[in-house]
């Protein structure tokens, strides 16, 4: 628990007032925007920076893994996973090694290989091998998916979810957070608090904020009054110019139903146990088909968006 927390920087608040609780069956996601304090957020609740003022309690014996991108920085190129591994388990035997590394796809001869020779979703995966190696009683995962392929963005999924301890999780991937995440906290304007609703409120109070601060910067504008007549064929103007914008809206909305319902269709396919006694090539594609799926979603999320914002627009000139 965090009791009227302070955190930051140099004796610089970034985050106040912070008064929260984290349980063992908790699934947390931070919502926020970039720089608000989500990634500060979880340093204090991993240990990796002390509150400026408050406490933060937890049990003696407590274990917390923290998996962050900037990690990546803190490997050695020169080292191998297997020289890693051994560092931070230094008595536990080689067999004991191999066999946790083994577990996140680097087997005898790819635990061998030198960092520097690795892709980024393997440091990526190095990285949660590390995190776990002693088992911890909460995740913190900062970023997770930033560097893995769709084979192991489902695993990460499959093993949150069949983990028994806590988990507090940033990121992008909205799907990361519908599969895992039970409890949503919202970071901002220098605090953290429960969010009530669900990832399609959050979306939604975005685009009510978005038109707030536009009507905002049209009041500040001001505006002349218009003749009646100025008055109808300015509301002509705006119909007409609204037409397409609603064309859009409609648009980009159906083509994000079509979408989730493609989308639901290949993980239907995906876990068809028939689907593995085929040539792997099979997997392989609807992988790759899923992952143009999510891109296109989220392109029409923001098409969505943008069309709606505009649409506003048009409607209050």
């Amino acid at each position: 628990s965090v009791e009227e927390g302070v955190v930051g920087y140099d004796g610089n608040p970034v985050l106040r007032n912070l008064s929260l609780r984290i349980d063992m069956d908790d699934r947390i996601a931070l919502l926020g925007a970039n720089g608000n304090g989500k990634s500060t957020l979880a340093k204090l609740l991993s240990g990796r920076l002390e509150p400026l003022a408050g406490q933060v309690r937890k049990p003696g014996k407590l274990r917390v893994g923290y998996f962050a991108q900037h990690q990546m920085e803190e490997l050695h190129p020169e080292e191998t996973p297997f020289q890693h591994m051994a560092r931070v388990l230094p008595l536990a035997q080689e067999a004991k090694v191999r066999a946790h590394l083994g577990r996140f796809g680097f087997s005898q001869a790819h635990a061998d290989v030198r960092v520097e020779n690795l892709s980024g979703g393997e440091k990526s995966r190095l990285l949660f091998a590390l995190m776990s190696r002693d088992s911890p009683h909460v995740m913190i995962l900062d970023e997770p998916t930033n560097h893995l392929d769709i084979d192991s963005r489902e695993a990460l999924m499959a093993a949150l979810n069949a983990y028994a301890g806590a988990v507090v999780l940033i990121t992008h991937d909205p799907h990361l957070i519908e599969m895992v995440a039970d409890r949503l906290w919202l970071v901002g304007d220098g605090a953290c608090a429960a969010y009530d609703g669900d990832l399609a409120d959050y979306r939604r109070m975005l685009l009510e904020r978005a038109r707030d601060t536009r009507r905002g910067a049209r009041a500040e504008e001001g505006s002349d009054k218009a003749s009646r007549k100025d008055a109808r064929r300015a509301g002509a103007d705006t119909r007409a110019r609204q037409a397409p914008l609603r064309r859009k809206v409609r648009d980009a909305e159906k083509q994000l139903e079509t979408l989730a319902a493609k989308r639901a269709n290949i993980l239907a396919r995906i876990a068809d146990p028939a689907l593995y006694r085929q040539p792997a090539e099979a997997l392989t594609a609807l992988q790759i088909e899923l992952a143009e799926v999510d891109r296109a979603a989220a392109a029409a999320e923001t098409e969505w968006m943008e069309a709606n914002l505009a649409l506003e627009e048009a409607s209050e000139d």
